[in-house]
């Protein structure tokens, strides 16, 4: 099975405390509880983590907060380089292990602007006694006290696979007083894709007004507590998100385009386009040639959708699209530049497809709540059944194209980018249509994108649902079937929601959606969402027996 890692640990070395101890949480106090959570189990010897004096700072107020350590690394701060005088009374600050960088952080950037005190930072928790020698203490708990200094909400996390989606406030009360053999109450910081939060009342742990939060106080001198509350606020605040929407193959030719030529623009979108709108980024595969530009390619089915796709699919929320699949060049090469000069004339990015190699395989970067993140494009495609060669698209160095999908390819470009972003997100059109087990193909190009890097890699091509591979800590989304597409075949589809921070995949989410007859997708009614769930749970459960 895939390996928990960073959840891993906080699930053996940490839910026992929350456990016995979450009557703290904001969501007990507002069912009407006001016993305070007792503070961290005590460790026995105390970890004097150093002596913060004045040198040069961990981190500046404008870089990224030091994120929370593991328990199997002690931190500790860079040595001292210019003395504070003696003279200055000490204070120790007392916190527990995974706010240690955090502490030691905070203290050197009052240190930089001036400070009354001499700091130690000192691991422990909140019963650890002082040295002797101490004036004075603070410490970071999580009883109430006079700085509060970080709401951090807490997730009631089960594996990705299991068929309970949300749960309400009484249950989610039953629950934390009892105890549940499926949950386990973590940071939400510390969730790993291969599980999930549940919705509380409808709200995930990322949402506004969702309840079940811990809080963290300092406590202790006050006049040193308000000293280095406001700089250790920001350093344990909960990490940036960004949502993305991600879905699978979108035709607007036939009965769509036939519609959106009439004069209804959004029409194949009126069905989902609130959903698509929500995130900050919405990305889809463009599996068509857009214009009016070219002729024909000599293949079974040949697709171009007129030029007034490109408004309706603006207008639906999409930012990126990926044109590396084996129906953007249905039109040939001017067809397939005139669509990319429509999209970006209503600012859809595209990737996979460009004017020579270069632009075909270059990266789409862009930066949203203060991360950064890339996305490249690649098809790989078997012969089709007429015999047509999808690889005869490829672009070179002198010719409009495609970005084939070579392992190889895939992971020089991944490799490449790596260092400039925080993120990177592989869009791959591959594998066999209509067999829901993916190729050995798609395989090997979606590892080789992981392997060098990638944190998401999101798939289509088989026209039907495919699983999803929780792969050395990565997610890859296999196939995600149709979505805006008149074509026979199983109108069950879905919209993938997933949350990323700067670590990579924070959380998944499956959105069961139906194609109607004519192309349109909707969102799933509450009786048949549960089915298509199941089908993605189980082909993801086939995926992750290892």
């Amino acid at each position: 099975m895939y390996p928990l890692n960073r959840m891993a640990h906080r699930f053996t070395a940490k839910t026992g405390r929350y456990m016995k101890h979450l009557l703290l949480i904001s969501l007990l106090w507002l069912a009407g509880c006001q016993t305070a959570l007792p503070s961290p189990a005590p460790i026995s010897t105390p970890t004097r983590l150093a002596t913060a004096v004045a040198q040069p700072p961990i981190a500046t107020a404008s870089q990224t907060p030091t994120p929370a350590p593991t328990a199997t690394a002690t931190p500790t701060l860079t040595p001292t380089i210019t003395p504070t005088p003696t003279a200055l009374p000490l204070v120790q600050l007392i916190v527990p292990e995974q706010w240690a960088v955090a502490a030691a952080t905070a203290v050197n950037q009052l240190l930089t602007e001036g400070s009354a005190w001499r700091w130690e930072v000192v691991v422990g928790s909140g019963d650890t006694e002082p040295d002797q020698v101490t004036t004075s203490t603070v410490r970071l708990t999580t009883t109430t006290g006079d700085h509060l200094v970080a709401e951090r909400p807490l997730a009631l996390a089960i594996p990705f696979i299991t068929a309970w989606e949300r749960t309400s406030l009484a249950e989610a009360q039953a629950i934390l007083a009892q105890g549940h053999n499926l949950v386990q109450v973590i940071d939400y910081d510390d969730l790993t894709p291969n599980y999930k939060a549940l919705r509380i009342d409808g709200r995930f742990p990322h949402d506004d007004g969702y309840l079940l939060q811990e809080r963290w106080y300092i406590r202790g001198d006050q006049a040193a507590a308000a000293a280095i509350a406001p700089f250790l606020s920001p350093l344990l605040a909960p990490q940036p998100l960004v949502h993305l929407t991600a879905v699978g193959d979108i035709m607007l030719n036939r009965s769509l385009g036939y519609n959106l030529v009439r004069g209804d623009r959004l029409y194949p979108f009126t069905g989902v386009v609130d959903a698509l709108q929500a995130a900050d980024i919405t990305v889809g595969n463009l599996e068509c040639a857009l214009g009016d530009s070219g002729e024909p390619a000599p293949k079974a089915y040949p697709f171009r959708a007129p030029p007034e796709a490109a408004e309706s699919l603006a207008l639906a929320g999409f930012d990126i699209l990926s044109l590396a699949n084996n129906h953007a060049m249905d039109y040939g090469p001017e067809a397939l530049l005139q669509g990319i000069g429509l999209l970006e004339t209503q600012n859809i990015a595209t990737i996979g497809a460009g004017a020579n190699s270069q632009a075909a395989r270059a990266p789409h970067i862009m930066t949203v709540h203060s991360i950064r993140l890339a996305f490249l494009g690649y098809v790989n495609v078997p012969v089709e059944w007429r015999g047509f060669d999808t690889r005869v698209w490829e672009a070179t160095a002198d010719s409009p194209g495609l970005a084939w999908g070579d392992p190889e390819i895939i992971a020089e470009d991944v490799a490449a980018i790596r260092p400039d972003v925080d993120l990177v997100i592989v869009i791959l059109h591959s594998g066999y249509e209509y067999i829901a087990e993916p190729s050995p193909d798609q395989v090997a190009a979606a590892r080789a994108a992981v392997a060098a890097g990638a944190d998401l890699v999101i798939g289509h091509h088989a026209h039907i649902l495919q699983g999803i591979e929780f792969y050395q800590g990565k997610v890859i989304a296999y196939g995600l079937g149709n979505f805006a597409f008149d074509i026979d075949g199983d109108p069950e589809t879905m919209l993938l929601n997933v949350w990323l921070d700067r670590e990579g995949v924070r959380q998944l989410e499956v959105v069961p959606a139906i194609v109607r007859f004519g192309g349109q997708p909707r969102l799933a009614h509450e009786w048949e969402a549960p089915a298509i769930r199941q089908q993605v749970y189980n082909l993801t459960r086939a995926l992750n027996r290892h």
